[in-house]
Formats: structure tokens, C-alpha cells, sequence
């Protein structure tokens, strides 16, 4: 059985250990007996209610993550760069910045998916439009143009909070943090999740013939154009469930592709599914954190991630500098 195999056999194993450690931590005490007694009577009510919302959570932590990660994945390849991520692109705060005006506006909260999806996808397009202005491009110039429309949108954040009401401003923070407690759009990415893995893993051989250059890919026969588009409109779709569900959380992207790299996972076809499993995974694990660390009060998930994933950015930086 090769590396890559078992790799995935242990991050699949890792899934129901992940949950189970999610539904049993938290400020109430649940044992592994009211774990087992969860579908009997022998379980109270109350009990019943808590692990009800603490696998309704896992499970969306689990969709985020995978999202996230995948996204990265796809964008990486695109870029060549291991530094490419939605966060750090500025696509996460597109979609931040469009759903937070709809929900200043009044629109119900149900248009969420597609409000943030119109943010993703403006995002995207204004980087690499900046980035294409001249008719050619290259990976530092478009990290440096998503850094700074990420930083653009941000300030456009923070004039949203200002004007904001005293009521709306802390729910619409832990938002932007990253929250998993609020998230309402489960059904919006059992749907996403599943769709959009397909449609990247029916792709995964071009993805493999783009890791080697736009070049060597256009002279095998790739649509470069075409499968450019593609991962644009996939990872923004990922980005805006994403952000729909649980606001703005940066990194994720970033950590597990090129985590899984380094294990030596390069081929898409199987560095897809480990994205999706390790970034769910990961995700779910530190929204326990969130939880527990200060339980009774809650943390946000953006938090955490953030706290992991701003070391691991500069070494990646440093890395990579190093290497010219």
C-alpha cells in the first residue's frame, strides 16, 4: 500500500475521531455514555439538545474547512504559489463586504449564499483584471494585488461597522472573525461541498499538467483560458458558501494544502479528497478550541486559525525569499 494511500486512510479515520472529540467538549459535561445512549431513552433532554448543536456545528465546521482547503488547493495551482489562499487574495472580504451591505440593507439573511457568491466573484475578477491590466502577469504581481484589495476591502469593513448600529455591531464582529455559532446555510453546503469536489477532482488532470507551466499544459493540449475560469468560478463558489456560513475565516486555505504537500501528496487527484478531510478536520478541531479555551465564553474560530496560520504565512515567506 503506497504513502499517499495510507494518508488518506488515516485523515479519513480522523473525520469520526475529530466529531466525537467535538461532541464531547464544551462548558456542559457530556460523558461517551450519553454519547452512546444519544438515539435511547436513557438520555435526558437537555443532553439530547447539546450534542444535537454541538454535531449540527461540527458538521458545519467540517464544510467550511473542506471548502477553504479546497479552494486554496485550486488557487495554488493557479498561481504556482504557495502563498495563494482566499483570504489573503482578497475574496473572503469581497464576499464579507457584499454580505454585510445586503444585511445593512434589509435582505433577508436566506440571500446570503448568493450575496456572498457576488462578492467572491467580483473579488476575484478585480484581482485578476488588475493583475491581467498590461496583458501579461505574474504570481508575485497578483498575490501583491490581492493583498492590497484584501486590505482595501477591510477598511470598507470598518466603515461598515461605523455605521452600524450598537446592536448590530458585535454580532456582525464575531462574523467577521470567523464565528461557527450563528451558522444557518448547512443546507447550502451539504449541497456546495459535494458539488464543487466533483466538478475540482474532474479537473485534477489538468490541474496536475498546470502545476508544470501554462506552457507545457497549453502544448498538451489544455484549454489554459478555459480551466482558468474554471478554478476562478470554483473557488469563489467554495469562498462564498464558506463565508456565508461562518464569516471570514483566513488560513485554512494556506495551512492544509501545503501541509499535505509536504507529505507528499502533489497529485490533484488525491491531494483534492486529503484537502478536504484534513480542512474539515482541522477546522472542526479548532472550533473546539474556540470553545473550550474559555468556556464558558466562546472564542472565534478566525481566531485560532489565524493565530496558527500567521506564523506558518511568514515562514512560507521566508521560504520562499531563501529560495531565489
Amino acid at each position: 500500500m503506497s504513502r499517499q494511500v495510507i494518508l488518506l486512510a488515516a485523515l479519513a479515520a480522523l473525520v469520526p475521531i475529530s466529531a466525537i472529540i467535538a461532541l464531547l467538549s464544551g462548558s456542559s459535561n457530556v460523558g461517551t455514555d450519553d454519547l452512546l445512549a444519544y438515539f435511547s431513552a436513557d438520555i435526558t433532554p437537555l443532553t439530547k439538545t447539546i450534542l444535537a448543536l454541538r454535531a449540527e456545528r461540527a458538521l458545519d465546521g467540517f464544510i467550511v474547512g473542506g471548502l477553504l482547503s479546497m479552494a486554496g488547493a485550486l488557487l495554488q495551482v493557479l498561481l504556482r504559489n504557495p502563498l495563494a489562499e482566499p483570504y489573503i487574495l482578497g475574496i473572503s472580504g469581497g464576499a464579507g463586504v457584499v454580505t454585510l451591505v445586503a444585511l445593512l440593507l434589509g435582505i433577508s439573511s436566506a440571500w446570503m449564499p448568493l450575496t456572498a457568491f457576488a462578492g467572491a466573484l467580483f473579488s476575484t475578477l478585480l484581482v485578476f483584471s488588475i493583475s491581467f491590466s498590461n496583458g501579461t502577469w505574474t504570481t508575485d504581481r497578483l498575490l501583491l494585488t490581492g493583498v492590497v484589495i484584501a486590505a482595501g476591502w477591510s477598511a470598507i469593513i470598518s466603515f461598515l461597522l461605523t455605521i452600524s448600529s450598537q446592536q448590530q455591531i458585535q454580532g456582525m464582529l464575531f462574523w467577521l472573525m470567523g464565528d461557527l455559532s450563528q451558522s444557518s446555510q448547512t443546507a447550502a453546503g451539504l449541497l456546495i461541498l459535494p458539488v464543487t469536489f466533483l466538478l475540482s477532482w474532474g479537473i485534477a488532470r489538468p490541474l496536475n499538467l498546470l502545476l508544470r507551466g501554462e506552457q507545457q499544459a497549453a502544448a498538451l493540449g489544455e484549454n489554459i483560458s478555459l480551466l482558468r475560469m474554471i478554478i476562478f468560478i470554483l473557488a469563489a463558489a467554495m469562498t462564498a458558501t464558506a463565508v456565508s456560513m461562518a464569516g471570514s475565516i483566513g488560513f485554512v486555505g494556506l495551512i492544509i494544502p501545503h501541509a499535505l504537500r509536504l507529505l507528499g501528496l502533489h497529485d490533484y487527484r488525491l491531494l483534492l479528497p486529503a484537502a478536504v478531510l484534513a480542512g474539515g478536520c482541522f477546522l472542526v478541531l479548532a472550533d473546539t478550541i474556540a470553545r473550550t479555551l474559555l468556556a464558558p465564553q466562546q472564542i472565534p474560530v478566525g481566531v485560532i486559525t489565524a493565530l496558527l496560520g500567521v506564523p506558518i504565512f511568514l515562514l512560507l515567506l521566508q521560504r520562499q525569499y531563501n529560495a531565489r
